[in-house]
């Protein structure tokens, strides 16, 4: 009886099983990872896709190196034999043998004769005053890019750092429209547009429009990687010789500038790096300061601290140009250093010399509308549509 009474009496509840918070954190952070990186991803893919970045930098570096390269192939003129010619210590045939070995190649190699030299020469000459003008801008990047690399091939063991950037920014250059703004083509452009500007239209089938919205969106995205390109160049090369030199122990001491300025290879006015030299303390920390910058530049793109950066950046290379004597070296990187600039600095200092222009009583056009990579072309009916809206790029990425 006893145990049967027990058996009938109910059972005790159950513990009550607290819930697993952990787990709700850990999904929680991972929706909010997930939703972060939607949202970078989206910002990305408008920023490649959406608009070209960079038009009016592109240009400054079309123009900063075509006319550097043509001021460098006039000052080499009387020389040209010696450096680049038939008659040059390393003969187009050692040329030749070295291009076996390292896949190198130059036009200037195909023939030995005087005049076809000379024709190589004025051709380069005109190719760099094209590029620099911007007439036909894409044919005559590539034909800029092909002149660079032959006579850079040509005469390899003349070459220094200069030489080298200018190569690879004349091959980059190639890929963006470096020719959208400042340039014979944006000129010729707005000429069209004002003269077709309400005029009847030739209407385009859906594929066709379709085909040509792939080829501006393709355009686009081949200039933005372009320009992306050119920043991770000029920023890998900063970052690199200044953990170069921090591994030097001249530099760690504060003595490297010091053995700089008293090499005679580097001495175009000996009277002025003897003065520089009397101040050591200052040479101590301006060696500081030229690693610190070149170190934390990559780090500092994203933000105003830049400009400040930049500018002293701007400060050694014309050090470098004048102290050391390596303009050509000092003039390619500080070209290079005005991919960073965004477009509205480079139309703010326009609207600043065209208003110093009027002033002193010369008559500068107004600015007219140029059409970029990227604009929406008209429907069928002749009116231009709204361009489409685009997710927003934080302002640090788009500058």
């Amino acid at each position: 009886m006893g145990n049967e009474r027990i058996s009938e009496l109910p059972a005790p509840p159950a513990p009550a099983v607290a819930p697993d918070r952990s787990a709700g954190r850990a999904a929680w952070a991972s929706g909010s990872l997930h939703r972060r990186l939607l949202t970078w991803t989206d910002a990305f893919w408008a920023l490649v896709t959406g608009r070209p970045v960079s038009l009016y930098a592109a240009s400054v570096l079309r123009i900063g190196y075509g006319l550097l390269y043509l001021v460098f192939l006039l000052r080499e003129f009387p020389h040209r034999d010696e450096i680049w010619g038939p008659d040059s210590p390393w003969t187009p045939a050692l040329a030749a043998q070295l291009f076996d070995q390292t896949g190198w190649y130059s036009f200037l190699v195909l023939s030995d004769s005087r005049v076809y030299f000379e024709l190589c020469y004025a051709l380069a000459l005109v190719t760099s005053a094209l590029f620099m003008l911007g007439w036909r801008t894409r044919a005559t990047s590539v034909l800029f890019a092909a002149v660079v690399a032959s006579f850079h091939a040509r005469a390899i063991f003349m070459t220094d750092g200069g030489d080298n950037l200018l190569l690879l920014m004349a091959l980059y250059l190639v890929l963006t429209a470096c020719g959208r703004r400042w340039s014979l083509d944006a000129r010729r452009e707005r000429i069209r547009a004002a003269r077709t500007d309400g005029g009847p239209r030739r209407v385009r089938g859906p594929a066709a429009r379709q085909l040509g919205e792939a080829r501006l969106t393709l355009g686009t995205v081949v200039h933005n990687c372009g320009v992306f390109v050119i920043a991770a160049q000029v920023c890998f090369l900063y970052g690199s010789a200044g953990l170069y030199k921090v591994q030097g122990s001249f530099w760690d001491d504060g003595t490297a500038l010091h053995y700089v300025l008293n090499l005679d290879l580097f001495q175009p006015w000996p009277e002025l790096s003897h003065l520089v030299d009397q101040y050591p303390l200052v040479l101590a920390v301006v060696g500081y300061l030229t690693v610190l910058t070149q170190v934390a530049f990559p780090f500092v793109l994203f933000g105003r601290l830049k400009y400040p950066v930049l500018a002293a950046l701007l400060g050694m290379h014309l050090a470098i140009a004048v102290v050391l004597g390596l303009p050509l070296f000092s003039a390619t990187m500080i070209i290079a250093d005005a991919v960073f600039l965004p477009d509205r600095f480079y139309v703010f200092l326009a609207d600043l010399l065209r208003r110093a222009a009027r002033r002193h009583g010369l008559r500068v056009p107004a600015p007219g509308p140029v059409s970029g990579l990227g604009t929406v072309p008209r429907p069928a009916d002749g009116r231009r549509g709204p361009a489409p809206s685009a997710p927003r790029v934080p302002e640090q990425v788009r500058e």
